[in-house]
């Protein structure tokens, strides 16, 4: 007999999920070579873009949604559990100094967050209403956009939290690995990047997790540039705030204006470390404050306000 806990009651449900689907005839690992096994782990690894491509229109939809939440002044809230709800909280963790976000305008909400041990926050997971209370204590609401992330479809946390934020008339969105999930069903736009069969079978810290790092990325990122935080591939509403990021604001400047070092620090220092300001200041030729109320006029967007 097999070692290990018995099967649950729950996990004949198990096979009918693609995330947890074995190759055909399932790999003997133990009998290849490292090498060999990198490799087929990177051509499993190389089939991921492809799936998050063929969703294209649906994810420029969904950016293009999330935009006019954010533009309203309403909040990008994310929800998920385990390794879907820790790459949640990263994408929502840079956004406040890669773009200037206001505190709390993008947001992750993650099943057991602050527990103790790893137990504790696999056992959140399956807690639907502790999902529904995270929203409530969030005060979601209309002017937000609220995107579950959950491999499976089926997780409890982001279930919860996604009836309860659809109920409050926000934005609903998931990102799932399955086709035709439970999330979907509650969700105004479903993002299902089918990955297939993971490497290990159903580890979705894997392919899925891949998938939902490569659309968390999209969302985050392309809604920002919408916003007007970059000037065209530059980062220049970066919050600079340590030595590393001061030293991109002054190369986004540089780049951006072609100016030389002085100018670009004496633009830099009237700017009050502003890139967005230096940068309209110099290629307009206009002084800071000048330039400053220009951004104000053009809503923060560096080539409106050079227009």
């Amino acid at each position: 007999m097999p070692r290990g806990d018995p099967p649950t009651k729950d996990s004949g449900h198990l096979d009918e999920l693609v995330t947890e689907g074995r190759p055909s005839p399932p790999k003997e690992y133990e009998s290849l070579s490292t090498l060999e096994l990198v490799e087929l782990m990177n051509r499993e690894d190389a089939t991921v873009p492809a799936a998050a491509a063929a969703i294209a229109a649906k994810l420029a939809d969904v950016v293009d949604a999330v935009v006019a939440k954010l533009r309203q002044g309403g909040r990008l809230i994310y929800v998920g559990a385990g390794t879907s709800g820790a790459l949640a909280a990263a994408d929502a963790a840079e956004c406040e100094s890669t773009f200037s976000t206001r505190p709390g305008q993008v947001v992750a909400l993650v099943a057991g967050a602050g527990f103790g041990s790893g137990a504790a926050r696999d056992a959140a997971e399956d807690d639907a209403r502790a999902g529904t209370e995270a929203i409530r204590s969030a005060q979601v609401s209309v002017g937000d956009a609220v995107v579950g992330v959950s491999a499976s479809g089926r997780t409890p946390f982001a279930i919860g939290a996604l009836e309860t934020a659809a109920a409050a008339g926000a934005l609903t969105v998931c990102i799932v690995s399955v086709p035709d999930s439970k999330l979907a069903r509650i969700c105004e736009h479903e993002l299902a990047v089918v990955v297939g069969p993971e490497f290990v079978a159903g580890s979705t810290r894997l392919k899925a997790g891949t998938a939902q790092k490569l659309v968390l990325n999209t969302i985050s990122t392309l809604s920002m540039i919408r916003l007007g935080k970059t000037y065209g591939d530059l980062m220049v509403d970066v919050a600079a705030t340590n030595e590393k990021l001061r030293a991109r604001a002054r190369r986004a400047v540089q780049l951006a204006t072609g100016a030389s070092d002085d100018e670009v620090d004496g633009a830099l220092a009237a700017a009050g470390g502003s890139a967005k300001i230096a940068i309209v200041s110099l290629l307009a030729g206009i002084d800071a404050n000048s330039a400053s109320e220009r951004l104000e006029q053009a809503k923060g967007n560096v080539r409106e306000a050079l227009r």
